[in-house]
C-alpha cells in the first residue's frame, strides 16, 4: 500500500471547487496522469456515480473504473477505483476558508497480483504522480477563480 497526502488552497468558492473536482469526468482536465475521463452512468453526480479513466502508466494508457463511495456535498467525496492490477481510494476533503477553499487529497494505492512485490519500491514514482496531479488541480481551480473574478 502507498498512501499519499497533499493539501492545496484556492480562491475558488468551496461549492464550485467541490462541484468541479468531485465530478471525476473532469479529472483529465487537471490531472496530467489521466489521459481520458468520462462518466459512464446517468443522473446527477453523487453517491454511486461511475467513471471510466484512461490512466497513463509509463508508455501505455490503462483503463480504471471509479465509483463515488462517499458523498458529502461541499465537504468530502471518496472515489474507489480498480483496474489494470491497481486499486485506489481517493478521499478529497474541502474546507471553506476566508479567501476560498482548502483541499486535502489523500490517495491509498494498492498494487495487485505480482505487482505487490514491487510496491515498496515505487513510492517515489507515486509521489511524483500525486504532486503533478495536485499541481494541475491547483492550476485548474485558480484559472476558474480568476475567470470568475475577471
Amino acid at each position: 500500500m502507498t498512501k499519499l497526502h497533499e493539501r492545496i488552497e484556492t480562491n475558488l468558492p468551496v461549492d464550485e471547487a467541490f462541484a468541479y473536482i468531485a465530478d471525476f469526468a473532469n479529472s483529465s482536465q487537471w490531472d496530467p496522469g489521466v489521459d481520458t475521463s468520462e462518466r459512464i452512468d446517468d443522473g446527477p453526480v453523487g453517491l454511486g456515480a461511475r467513471y471510466r479513466l484512461g490512466v497513463r502508466i509509463r508508455d501505455r494508457v490503462a483503463p480504471m473504473e471509479y465509483r463515488i463511495t462517499t458523498w458529502e456535498p461541499t465537504s468530502r467525496v471518496v472515489l474507489t477505483g480498480e483496474g489494470s492490477g491497481v486499486s485506489a481510494v481517493d478521499e478529497i476533503q474541502f474546507e471553506k476558508t476566508a479567501t476560498g477553499t482548502a483541499i486535502e487529497y489523500t490517495a491509498d494505492i494498492r498494487l495487485g497480483g505480482w505487482m505487490r512485490l514491487i510496491q515498496p519500491f515505487v513510492g517515489g514514482a507515486f509521489e511524483k504522480i500525486a504532486k503533478d496531479a495536485l499541481d494541475g488541480m491547483q492550476r485548474a481551480l485558480d484559472e476558474r477563480a480568476e475567470a470568475e473574478a475577471g
